[in-house]
C-alpha cells in the first residue's frame, strides 16, 4: 500500500507538472523538453509565484547551458519585479536540497545570479558559506564574487573584496581576477588607477592579456581620455599583445558610443586597409553608431557592404536598423529587412513590429501590415490579445 501510494503521489506530481509546461503533453517530458518548455514560458510570463513555479516544474539548475539560459532568464524577471525573495528561495532551496550540487561549481553560478539580481550580500554569504558546506574554495569562487560585484554595480566592495579575501581565505589571484579588478575600475570611471594594478601585476609576474587592455582602452575612451588611448596601445605593442580585431572592435565601439562614428568608420578602413577581415560585430558597432546620428544612408550602406562579406548572421544587427529604419519613417527598408529576418525565423521586439505595422498602415500599405499581425499571432499566440488590439486600430 505504501508503495502505491508513492506511486499515486508521483504520478500526480508529474502530471501537475506536466500540465505547467506543456498543457496538451500526453507523455512525460525528457529532462531537455522541460528546460525548453520552460525557457519558452520564462519568456513572456510576468507573475513571480508563476515563475517561480515553471523554474520548479522543470526542476531547472544553472547547471547545464540550456537550464543556465532559463535560470538566467528567471532571476532577471524576478529581479526587475523586485521579488528579491524569490530568487534568494530558488537557490538556497537547490543548496540544501541537492545534495549534488553542493560544490565549488553551483556555488559560483550561485554567487552570480545573486549579484545579477543586486543581491551581493547574499552572494558574499554564499561565498563564506562554503566551509560549512565542506565545499573546498579555490580563485574561481573569488573571480565569482567579484564579477557578482560588477553585475552588481558595487565597485567599491571590488576593491575592497579584492585587498581583504586572498589574505583571509589564502587565495592567490590570477588573470582573471586582475582583469574584472581592472573592468569594475573603468566602469565606475577610475581607468587612470589601472595603471597601479599592471604595475601589481607585473610584480606578481601575472602578464596582462588583450582583454586587460582592451578593458582599459574601453575605459579610457569612456572618459574620453585620448592620450591614454595611445599610451595602451603603446603598451601592447612593447609587452607583445597583438592589436587584433578584438581591440578595433572595442575602440569603434567605443568611439560610435561618443557619437563619433566618423571617426570609428576611418579607424575601419584603416583595419580593412591592413587586411583584417571585420565580423559582424565589427559592423553592428557601426550601424548603431551611425543610426544613433540619424545617418540611416550611411546605416543602410554599411549593412549592404555586411551582406556582400558574408558577416550578415546577427539577428540583433537586423533588429536594431529595423528599430530605426521604422523611427526614421523608411518603412519599405524596414519591410524589407524583416522579410530577410522571416526567413532566417527571426523576430523583432513587439514594439519594433508594432511601429512597422503602423507604419507600413500609415503609407496606405494595411495589407501588408495586416499580414504582419498575421505573422505575430501565428508565432506568438501567448500575445494574440496585445496583437489584436494593434490590429483593431488599422485602417478598416
Amino acid at each position: 500500500m505504501a508503495y502505491l501510494s508513492r506511486l499515486c503521489r508521483r504520478s500526480i506530481f508529474s502530471r501537475h507538472y506536466s500540465s505547467i509546461l506543456a498543457p496538451e503533453a500526453t507523455a512525460p517530458l525528457t529532462s531537455k523538453q522541460k528546460s525548453r518548455a520552460a525557457l519558452s514560458l520564462l519568456k513572456t510570463e510576468k507573475n513571480p509565484d508563476r515563475i517561480v513555479e515553471i523554474c520548479r516544474a522543470a526542476s531547472l539548475t544553472p547547471e547545464s547551458s540550456l537550464d543556465r539560459v532559463a535560470f538566467s532568464v528567471a532571476v532577471a524577471k524576478l529581479t526587475e519585479s523586485q521579488h528579491f525573495d524569490s530568487v534568494r528561495s530558488l537557490l538556497e532551496d537547490l543548496k540544501t536540497s541537492r545534495v549534488d550540487l553542493r560544490n565549488e561549481k553551483f556555488i559560483c553560478k550561485a554567487i552570480i545570479l545573486y549579484g545579477r539580481a543586486t543581491m551581493l550580500d547574499h552572494a558574499i554569504r554564499s561565498f563564506k558559506q562554503m566551509d560549512e558546506l565542506d565545499i573546498r574554495r579555490t580563485v574561481k569562487s573569488l573571480n565569482a564574487l567579484l564579477y557578482a560585484c560588477v553585475l552588481a554595480d558595487k565597485h567599491d566592495e571590488v576593491n575592497r573584496i579584492f585587498r581583504e579575501f586572498p589574505k583571509v581565505y589564502g587565495i592567490t589571484p590570477d588573470l582573471e581576477t586582475y582583469n574584472t579588478v581592472i573592468k569594475a575600475l573603468c566602469d565606475c570611471g577610475s581607468s587612470s588607477s589601472v595603471y597601479a594594478i599592471l604595475d601589481e601585476m607585473e610584480r606578481k609576474k601575472v602578464k596582462p592579456n588583450a582583454t586587460s587592455y582592451t578593458t582599459l582602452l574601453a575605459g579610457f575612451y569612456k572618459e574620453e581620455k585620448y592620450e591614454d588611448v595611445g599610451k595602451v596601445l603603446d603598451l601592447m605593442k612593447k609587452n607583445d599583445i597583438r592589436v587584433g580585431l578584438s581591440t578595433y572592435n572595442v575602440r569603434i565601439q567605443s568611439l560610435c558610443k561618443l557619437k563619433k562614428s566618423s571617426e570609428a568608420k576611418a579607424l575601419f578602413e584603416g583595419m580593412l586597409s591592413r587586411n583584417m577581415k571585420p565580423n559582424s560585430n565589427t559592423y553592428c558597432h557601426l550601424i548603431y553608431g551611425f543610426c544613433k546620428e540619424g545617418n540611416l544612408a550611411e546605416a543602410k550602406r554599411l549593412f549592404e557592404d555586411m551582406e556582400k562579406r558574408g558577416c550578415a548572421e546577427d539577428s540583433n544587427c537586423h533588429f536594431t536598423l529595423i528599430y530605426y529604419l521604422v523611427q526614421g519613417g523608411d518603412f519599405y527598408s524596414a519591410l524589407n529587412l524583416y522579410k530577410k529576418c522571416m526567413e532566417k525565423n527571426w523576430i523583432p521586439t513587439f514594439t519594433t513590429m508594432k511601429g512597422l505595422v503602423n507604419g507600413l498602415a500609415s503609407i496606405s500599405k494595411v495589407e501588408e501590415a495586416r499580414e504582419i499581425v498575421g505573422k505575430m499571432k501565428e508565432k506568438f499566440p501567448n500575445c494574440e490579445e496585445m496583437w489584436q488590439v494593434v490590429e483593431n486600430g488599422l485602417p478598416q
